[in-house]
């Protein structure tokens, strides 16, 4: 017998609706006009929100995704002929269809293996000092994604380390924050902690994760690289003319607090999920599930099954692989059919 849910999306977070917070400030945004490009009132608070939530006087901007974020921000941290240290599994490396090389004119993104998809100060070190010629692309800035592609998260002390090894080399530190709020909600610790305080130069904060329909905000601590910025924006498509309708759903998740409520559910829901599936015999954990994903490898019947019942999931991380991906409004119910699928595709296949 087929359980029926709907929907049965846990291939992302990008699936999520807008959450209550977000939507009120939105339709409250559309109640009166405003001028245009981000110089209407809501941008401006919003911004003035990230300063005080992060204790720092950053430059801030607001774009539409997170491809045009990373691509645009690592294009003012280095030149054409630099290039950016990353993990083999970043997202600016397998899933942003060449754009932090496009933007920037042809920096080379170098890539190094890890335990757990985490850069280490040894790996970055190895691809700084393997050649110092002319003829290789000069090392120029490191890039981590925070949390990472598999779910784990880098603690305060591996940044430090990480900021240590980029001082030696006189490099930069860029972080993909798509799930940001998750590391901060995992960690416990404050946006400062994770970011200027261990010497972060730019963030991509993502919003479109955490609860909004569209939005990422880009934050420079390191307020040189953002000279001309916005005209880096304005020549990439991502001044939005209406501006407001990015930054006041924003100003909704800030104000409220949801940013970081929102992520703390969604993790919350990743370690219900966790605990479920490995309570199953043939299920067990690829990673350590430390902010809001979940990857276990399955046998590929169950996967099968699975997807015959509708369920939406990644099998990206090789055979047997699969990826679930809690978000702000998943909900115990949704995760208890999914675990009951699971168990009885399991006991099918063994009887």
């Amino acid at each position: 017998m087929t359980s029926e849910c709907t929907p049965r999306f846990l291939a992302s977070d990008n699936t999520s609706g807008i959450c209550p917070e977000a939507m009120a400030y939105l339709l409250e945004a559309n109640q009166v006009d405003d001028l245009a490009y981000g110089n209407d009132h809501w941008t401006e608070r919003a911004a003035n929100r990230f300063r005080q939530m992060f204790d720092y006087d950053c430059e801030v901007f607001f774009v539409f995704n997170g491809t045009a974020a990373n691509s645009l921000a690592l294009s003012a941290m280095g030149r054409s002929y630099h290039s950016v240290i990353c993990h083999e599994l970043a997202h600016i490396e397998t899933d942003e269809c060449g754009g932090p090389e496009f933007f920037s004119n042809g920096a080379k993104l170098l890539t190094s293996p890890g335990a757990n998809g985490k850069l280490t100060p040894e790996g970055i070190e190895a691809l700084v000092t393997r050649r110092s010629d002319i003829h290789y692309p000069k090392p120029k800035v490191v890039s981590l994604t925070q949390a990472t592609e598999v779910g784990t998260v880098y603690t305060r002390e591996e940044l430090l380390a990480i900021r240590a090894i980029a001082d030696k080399h006189d490099l930069r530190l860029h972080m993909d924050g798509a799930r940001f709020a998750n590391a901060c909600a995992s960690l416990n610790a404050t946006p400062a902690e994770l970011t200027w305080q261990v010497g972060v130069d730019a963030l991509c904060f993502s919003g479109t994760k955490n609860g909004l329909a569209m939005g990422e905000a880009i934050l420079f601590f390191n307020r040189e690289l953002a000279e001309d910025f916005s005209y880096r924006c304005k020549q990439a498509g991502q001044l939005a003319s209406k501006m407001r309708y990015i930054s006041a759903p924003w100003l909704g998740l800030l104000e409220s607090g949801a940013w970081l409520t929102n992520a703390q559910h969604a993790n919350a829901m990743a370690q219900y999920l966790t605990q479920g599936l490995q309570a199953l015999p043939g299920v067990s954990l690829m990673f350590p599930a430390q902010a809001n994903s979940v990857f276990v490898e399955l046998p590929a019947h169950a996967i099968s099954a699975l997807k015959a019942k509708g369920w939406t999931f990644y099998t990206f991380i090789g055979a047997g692989g699969a990826r679930f991906v809690c978000a702000w409004n998943t909900t115990v119910e949704l995760l208890d059919l999914l675990i009951a699928d699971v168990k009885i595709a399991l006991e099918q296949h063994s009887g």
